[in-house]
């Protein structure tokens, strides 16, 4: 299991409450109920927290793999069949 850092996680809010989040095993979890009354949690991947509001998952899961690139022309199709420099 991943350990975000101390530092890290100082600075880390959650995007749904604003309130600190503190490590829970695999989750980030926060430390304010939200508006349903219970606390938020957010996995982490490959050491990586998922900071998404829980009704966004389930688009960012469906979304094309060439959406989460983020390098030059990233979001379009054209960018995901252009060949990379090596």
């Amino acid at each position: 299991m991943p350990k975000i850092s101390p530092e890290l996680l100082s600075v880390l809010r959650c995007p749904v409450t604003g309130s600190p989040l503190v490590q829970d095993g695999e989750e980030l979890v926060t430390t304010a109920a939200g508006s349903s009354g219970e606390k938020l949690r957010y996995a982490i991947e490959d050491g990586i927290p998922l900071l998404l509001p829980p009704e966004l998952l389930p688009a960012a899961a469906a979304a094309p793999a060439f959406q989460h690139d983020g390098g030059p022309g990233a979001g379009t199709p054209e960018a995901a069949s252009r060949p990379t420099d090596a």
